[in-house]
């Protein structure tokens, strides 16, 4: 079995929930705390051995590769200059381009989660893939990659991350996950359904934040772009559909102890800003106490 050591993030949309913030600024790097959201994303990439990141970017996303990229000259002397007390600073903002192998791709082609993907199969090649977003993740333990991971190498195909459907609205959110139960947390998918409403919901796992993908589903990539009616949005999930009704396995993995933040979206993005701020050591105990003090 190929070893996982590819990941594509998808970071081409406008952001437009954030406007006018992200006017100039790329929505995937509005900062939690001290990082930007898709340096999480990236972290946890390469804790589970991903070596290799794509990121598919579209207009005004130069500043993710710059992020990425090896600190300016300036900035390096400037933290010099700092002595002792800025070495951590200086280390850490050099270990962020060594994290990985950074490509970077321009999005062209239709709206929609399958364009990403057809636009890096030239890249991917003949290799399974994690296939993940820049502005959700979940947070969990074991890590959700690594539980993504760990279900390929027992099921030898397809992995989709979900998350259980915490209220009524989830079901008008996300699409979720059909098919034959293997275990708890564990479906055969025998197919995808869009945002069916809570009464037709076919299960409560939501599919969310990443796909583990084998190389065959480029195959079933260009089928459903051939036959995408016109007006319509071109979605993975749709191949994964084309790819079950072919059949091929594809199993949907809940994934374990599991918190979902979707960053991308102005409410959901602030709750993520303090989730984050109270696990911080260095702030948490000065920031609830402001909290208590303002909600009293």
């Amino acid at each position: 079995m190929t070893k996982v050591t590819k990941a594509v993030i998808a970071a081409a949309g406008f952001g437009t929930r954030f406007l006018p913030q992200t006017k100039a600024m790329p929505k995937e790097m509005l900062p939690l705390i001290d990082k930007p959201i898709i340096q999480y994303v990236v972290e946890e990439l390469v804790k589970v051995g991903i070596e290799d990141i794509v990121i598919v970017t579209g207009y005004s996303k130069r500043s993710i590769e710059d992020h990425f990229d090896r600190p300016s000259q300036d900035l390096v002397n400037n933290l010099r200059q700092g002595g002792e007390s800025k070495k951590p600073l200086l280390d850490e903002i050099r270990a962020i381009s060594e994290m990985a192998n950074f490509i970077y791709v321009r999005q062209k082609g239709l709206y929609g989660s399958g364009t990403p993907l057809l636009n890096v199969e030239h890249i991917i090649g003949d290799e399974p893939f994690i296939y993940t977003w820049s502005d959700d993740f979940i947070v969990s333990e074991p890590l959700r990659f690594q539980q993504m991971i760990d279900a390929y190498e027992e099921f030898n195909c397809p992995i989709l991350s979900t998350v259980k459907a915490s209220s009524d609205k989830d079901y008008d959110r996300y699409g979720f996950a059909a098919g034959n139960p293997l275990r708890d947390g564990i479906i055969e998918v025998n197919k995808i359904v869009e945002k069916p409403g809570k009464e037709a919901a076919p299960s409560d796992m939501a599919t969310c934040s990443g796909f583990l993908l084998t190389p065959d589903i480029f195959k079933y990539l260009h089928q459903s772009f051939d036959i995408l009616e016109e007006g319509k949005e071109f979605v993975a999930n749709d191949a994964l559909d084309l790819m079950v009704n072919d059949g091929k396995r594809v199993i949907a993995k809940e994934i374990e102890n599991a918190r979902y933040y979707d960053a991308g979206n102005k409410l959901e993005y602030l709750k993520t800003v303090v989730d984050f701020a109270l696990r911080r050591e260095d702030i948490a105990d000065d920031f609830r106490k402001y909290l208590i003090e303002i909600l009293q």
